[in-house]
């Protein structure tokens, strides 16, 4: 997709948010969601389009890590490391982890993926995973 088309695009995803109040986040999750990341040039047609500074879109692309600055084809696996995960013993799967996946899946650390009584959990897509241990989590990090 050429500059101009992603531009075009990106202001068409603004346009159906703008009648919402705080608009931005929307905006940037959707932007995500189809080009794979919000790298500089959809952070000025973001700003351009919401009359914002591209400093102010930086800011909270930069603070939220679920933005990618550039894309990445990866598979991507969120694995929780919050309090209760590691309670019920996440940490100790994490090295595992990191091994099954290699550099062929992304592994994400997450802070809360509503699972609390039933960690540790991750999440692949939209999909959430819970109770697992080392051999269920490598499973799943292998069909990811």
């Amino acid at each position: 997709m050429s500059v101009v088309e992603s531009d075009k695009r990106i202001e068409e995803i603004c346009a159906g948010h703008r009648a919402q109040r705080g608009p931005l986040l929307p905006i940037l999750h959707e932007v995500q969601a189809e080009f794979g990341c919000v790298d500089e040039a959809a952070e000025r047609a973001i700003a351009r389009a919401l009359n914002l500074t591209r400093a102010e879109v930086h800011g909270v692309v930069s603070f939220y890590h679920d933005f990618n600055h550039a894309p990445d084809d990866r598979p991507e696996v969120q694995i929780c490391r919050a309090e209760a995960c590691q309670a019920r013993g996440v940490e100790a799967l994490v090295s595992d982890a990191q091994n099954a996946a290699g550099d062929r899946v992304r592994l994400k650390t997450v802070y809360c993926l509503g699972l609390c009584s039933a960690g540790p959990a991750a999440r692949v897509g939209e999909r959430m995973h819970a109770r697992l241990d080392s051999v269920s989590l490598r499973k799943l990090i292998e069909e990811a």
